[in-house]
């Protein structure tokens, strides 16, 4: 997609130079980027161990920053919800795209009165997901993005279960026509939540269920966290939804929406261990990209005019 929009960008008759596309891993063409000293700004997408990295080195040769970091992102679903809606909600923002993606719906913390219907009906919905080639309409699971990133996944699987928690679906690597690293998505239940399951970010198929009396029991645990990215609820309750909006830490907050959902003209920024400097997308990243200039000048007479 990357050489996709290049190839647009080239076609549309952008100046030469003014966009390029730079091929390499991270250690090679990153640093090289980042510590280049007429690379005014960098703009980062990545781990957050990776852009506190990237941001010492910038800040000692002065140069600004734009970094989108790490989410564990907490999905609440109070009592009052729509059954049909909130397993929707888990589905769609837990496991689609292969949970690789800093906005998925890795914690899913769910009050008591509906924990049990929730569970079962999710479990049902997960078995039924289609895994595959990524390319063919009917798939909803593609691969891991690479052999590294499923080998992190079963490690946290085994992980989870040697923590306590319940194994309530998937786990197992998937065999596959198509080439690729293929894996079933994972939810776990009766999960701690100072477990690495419930804290770290994985960025694979993974789903824990955290389970809470009640509301104010579950911002506590949504807001228990070194990130704030992206942070949902479901349920019908308006005064709750007015409080957790303005009181849940994450840079973007989705009512009865998954996580994952974003709108593409809106801000994308978080609070805390995910984001630092200028959100990215809206007026805030031509802002970034462009420098501010002011010039004062007197009266008419004050030029020579020719």
């Amino acid at each position: 997609s990357a050489w996709i929009l290049s190839d647009i960008i080239a076609r549309a008759g952008l100046p030469e130079g003014v966009f390029n596309l730079v091929m390499g891993t991270g250690r090679e063409v990153g640093e090289a980027i980042v510590a280049h000293p007429k690379v005014s700004g960098v703009t980062f997408t990545g781990s957050t161990p990776v852009g506190r990295k990237i941001g010492a080195a910038l800040f000692t040769r002065g140069a600004k920053m734009q970094l989108e970091m790490g989410g564990k992102n907490p999905l609440i679903v109070l009592d009052d919800a729509d059954l049909d809606l909130a397993v929707h909600c888990a589905l769609q923002g837990s496991f689609f795209s292969t949970g690789q993606r800093c906005t998925a719906s890795s914690r899913l913390i769910v009050t008591d009165g509906i924990h049990d219907a929730f569970v079962n009906r999710l479990c049902v919905a997960i078995k039924d997901l289609r895994i595959g080639d990524a390319r063919a309409p009917e798939t909803q699971i593609g691969p891991a993005a690479s052999e590294e990133q499923l080998a992190i996944d079963k490690r946290y699987v085994s992980q989870g279960v040697d923590e306590g928690a319940t194994l309530a679906a998937g786990g197992g690597e998937v065999k596959s026509k198509t080439p690729g690293h293929y894996f079933a998505p994972v939810l776990f239940t009766d999960v701690s939540s100072q477990s690495a399951v419930a804290r770290d970010e994985i960025f694979g198929p993974i789903a824990a269920v955290l389970r809470v009396p009640d509301y104010d029991a579950a911002l506590a645990m949504a807001n228990d966290c070194e990130f704030g990215l992206s942070a949902g609820i479901v349920t019908q309750d308006t005064a709750k939804i007015d409080h957790f909006t303005q009181n849940a830490e994450a840079g973007m907050i989705q009512v009865n929406l998954p996580t994952a959902g974003m709108d593409f003209h809106a801000p994308f920024t978080g609070r805390k261990g995910s984001s630092y400097g200028a959100p990215e997308k809206g007026s805030y990243c031509r802002e970034f990209f462009t420098a501010a200039k002011v010039v004062h000048e007197g009266g008419r007479h004050c030029r020579k005019h020719r």
